[in-house]
């Protein structure tokens, strides 16, 4: 129980420390002198940051304790957000928040195969759902600031790093109280790939992972398009607190990712991710509603709907990799999926709906989107993903594929 505590703790923390900032940084980063030029860039920020993982993985699994790994890295971003809070330069604010994401996002990968190594499979989802709670406890970041300390406009002020540093400051101190977790290929020989943190890319030659590995990475083209962009569609709908109102996603996917085991145990990987994908189709349906009908719930229908996606995509992908992948490959393995998912998946999404909101525009001072187009073709794309996923992702036994 004692060790389950601290993994839950840590789940908690190191899911705090990003939202806080992330959520509202494009909405912030626009309210800046010439923060407009740097919004593309920013948001694709966690994408990049991403390419980190598999290296970072390879570390834990090669030299260092995965716990101690992981508090390295925590203390390398409260330090780095604590710089940012006495930024005002876009420019500069970009480089400085880019290399707290390169030691952040290998954070997730890591927190999955400690998590992994000291409890059950089934057991899991229960853990990482601490990490959802951590992501709406950082909503009250924004309450607190403006309720007890008087900061006005909390969510497009510089005190979300504040709050960022302070929450990563805690998760270090505690990653050092962490079980032990040793790294399972020390002293074995080492190739170039492996220094690279590719081995697992290995996992490829496998046909069934390689279908995969594409259609994940191509859902999260319009799944995570919700996540760098959502907060300008609220801010443009007169939302207040961003983060805060964005979070109610997280609070719902709570409940839906302990249904995660049930779901894939019941039905198999194969139809769980369908059923995640055409959770994304049904998000943009809600948004669709709200932009068209003036159907103002489909905001929250959308919001809420999250959960289930990212329960399913998200955490049903780290347990089909902690399956694949052998024991001395668990951290690569773990960080290739953050790469494919919240890297590369990221940085299409980032790249494609960039494009189609700067068609979409209809006012820029102040800056105004017509949100039906970009909506629609998400939609459209989900739906083509939902039926690729269900043509041809087929696990077999081991994925208890329903053929």
């Amino acid at each position: 129980m004692k060790t389950k505590v601290k993994l839950a703790s840590m789940m908690f923390l190191q899911y705090l420390m990003l939202p806080v900032w992330l959520v509202p940084l494009l909405p912030y980063v626009q309210s800046l002198d010439g923060g407009s030029e740097w919004v593309f860039a920013c948001g694709l920020l966690m994408g990049i940051g991403t390419l980190a993982s598999p290296f970072v993985g390879m570390f834990a699994d090669r030299f260092l304790n995965a716990e101690k790994v992981l508090a390295v890295c925590n203390i390398a971003v409260a330090a780095l957000l604590a710089s940012a809070f006495f930024i005002t330069s876009p420019a500069t604010l970009f480089w400085v928040l880019l290399l707290s994401m390169l030691v952040y996002m290998p954070t997730w990968s890591i927190s999955s195969a400690i998590a992994m190594a000291h409890s059950s499979e089934a057991s899991f989802p229960r853990l990482r759902a601490f990490g959802s709670v951590g992501w709406v406890a950082s909503g009250f970041f924004s309450l607190i600031g403006t309720s007890l300390f008087g900061i006005g406009a909390f969510d497009s002020s510089r005190w979300i790093f504040a709050s960022g540093s302070l929450s990563a400051l805690m998760a270090a101190l505690l990653a050092f109280a962490l079980p032990a977790t040793a790294p399972r290929a020390k002293g074995s020989r080492m190739s170039v790939v492996d220094a690279l943190g590719l081995k697992a890319f290995a996992l490829f030659r496998d046909p069934v992972f390689a279908v995969f590995g594409v259609l994940i990475t191509l859902s999260m083209i319009p799944f995570s398009w919700y996540v760098a962009y959502n907060a300008v569609y609220l801010a443009e709908s007169g939302f207040r607190h961003l983060t805060f109102t964005q979070n109610l996603g997280q609070a719902a996917e709570i409940g839906f990712m302990l249904l995660v085991p049930s779901v894939i145990g019941r039905f198999g990987y194969r139809w769980a991710m369908v059923t995640g994908i055409l959770a994304i189709s049904l998000r943009y349906v809600c948004f669709l509603g709200a932009v068209e009908l003036g159907f103002a719930p489909g905001d929250f229908g959308g919001i809420l709907i999250h959960g289930l996606a990212f329960g399913i995509l998200c955490i049903g992908s780290q347990m089909y990799v902690a399956e694949c992948a052998p024991g001395e490959l668990k951290n690569q393995a773990q960080g290739l999926i953050m790469l494919l998912t919240t890297g590369i998946g990221v940085f299409l999404s980032n790249f494609i709906f960039h494009r189609i909101l700067e068609r979409s525009v209809v006012s820029s001072a102040p800056l105004r989107h017509d949100w039906s187009k970009p909506y629609a073709i998400a939609l459209a794309m989900s739906l083509a993903l939902a039926f690729a996923m269900a043509a041809f992702f087929r696990p077999g036994q081991k994925g208890k594929s329903a053929s």
